[in-house]
C-alpha cells in the first residue's frame, strides 16, 4: 500500500472521490428498498408527485440534473468533458492531420464496438423483462448500480478502457459522455415517464457529444491538443487506477 501514499489529492481528485461517495450511499438505500419490496420501487415509479414526493422522485431529480449539467456551458465539470470546448483547446503546432485521421478512425471502431457490446448485453435484460422474469424494479435497480458503475470506473478500474479504447485517461476518453446513456440503457424498456425522460434525455446528451466529435475531432486527441497532455493536466484524477495496475501487475 505504500504506492498509494504519494498520491496528488488534487481539488478534483478530492471532489471526484466526495462523488464517489455519494453514490455509494444512493445505492445502498435504493439497495435497501430493494431487498425489502421490489415491487413497490415500481410503484413508486408510477405514483404522481401529487401524492407526495418519493425515493424515486429524488433519484429522477438527481440523475436529471446531472444530464442537463452536462448540456449547459460548465466551467466545473472535469477537462474529460470540457475538452470538447473551444475555450479550452490548445492546438499542437503543425499537428500531422493525416495521424489524426487515422486516430479518429481507430477510435471510432473502438467506440463502436463499446456500443455493440453494451447494446447486446442490456438487451438481455431487456428480454427478460419483456418475459415477465424481470420487473421494472430489477430494471432501476440495474441503472443504480450502473451510476455507481460509471465512477468505479472513472476512478478504479473501467472495462472499457482496458479492453477496446485503450485511452490511457479519462480526459483522453472518445466516450466519456456515453455515461449518462449506458446508465439509462435498461429505462428503455419501461413504458413510463420516469424512465423515458432519463433515456430519451440521455440519447440527447450522446447525440451533442457525438456531434461536436465529428465537427472538432482535433479537440480529442493529445497529437492535437495540448490541453489533454499529461503533462498540462492539473486534475490527476486517473492516480488510483494506475496505482492499482501496477499493483495488480507487481503481484
Amino acid at each position: 500500500m505504500k504506492s498509494f501514499n504519494n498520491i496528488m489529492r488534487t481539488k478534483k481528485l478530492n471532489f471526484y472521490l466526495l462523488k464517489f461517495m455519494f453514490r455509494i450511499f444512493l445505492f445502498t438505500v435504493v439497495f435497501v428498498v430493494y431487498l425489502h419490496d421490489c415491487d413497490n420501487l415500481e410503484m413508486l415509479m408510477h405514483q404522481s408527485i401529487g401524492y407526495g414526493i418519493n425515493v424515486v422522485h429524488v433519484i429522477w431529480f438527481v440523475f436529471m440534473s446531472i444530464m442537463i449539467w452536462h448540456l449547459l456551458p460548465n466551467k466545473h465539470l472535469s477537462m474529460a468533458w470540457r475538452k470538447s470546448k473551444e475555450e479550452v483547446y490548445v492546438p499542437v503546432d503543425n499537428y500531422d492531420e493525416l495521424e489524426l485521421l487515422r486516430y479518429v478512425q481507430k477510435q471510432n471502431l473502438a467506440a463502436w464496438k463499446v456500443m455493440l457490446v453494451w447494446l447486446s448485453f442490456n438487451a438481455v435484460f431487456g428480454l427478460l423483462y419483456l418475459l415477465g422474469i424481470l420487473c421494472a424494479g430489477d430494471l432501476l435497480m440495474l441503472t443504480v448500480f450502473y451510476f455507481l458503475c460509471d465512477y468505479i470506473c472513472i476512478l478504479l478500474f473501467c472495462p472499457f478502457q482496458k479492453g477496446i479504447m485503450k485511452n490511457k485517461c479519462c480526459i483522453n476518453c472518445r466516450i466519456y459522455d456515453w455515461g449518462h446513456f449506458m446508465m439509462f440503457t435498461p429505462m428503455l424498456f419501461i413504458k413510463n415517464f420516469f424512465s423515458w425522460s432519463l433515456f430519451f434525455t440521455s440519447l440527447v446528451v450522446l447525440i451533442h457529444w457525438e456531434i461536436v466529435y465529428a465537427k472538432h475531432p482535433e479537440r480529442f486527441w493529445e497529437g492535437s491538443n495540448k490541453t489533454l497532455q499529461c503533462v498540462n493536466c492539473r486534475e490527476k484524477t486517473c492516480q488510483i487506477k494506475k496505482r492499482l495496475a501496477t499493483a495488480k501487475k507487481n503481484g
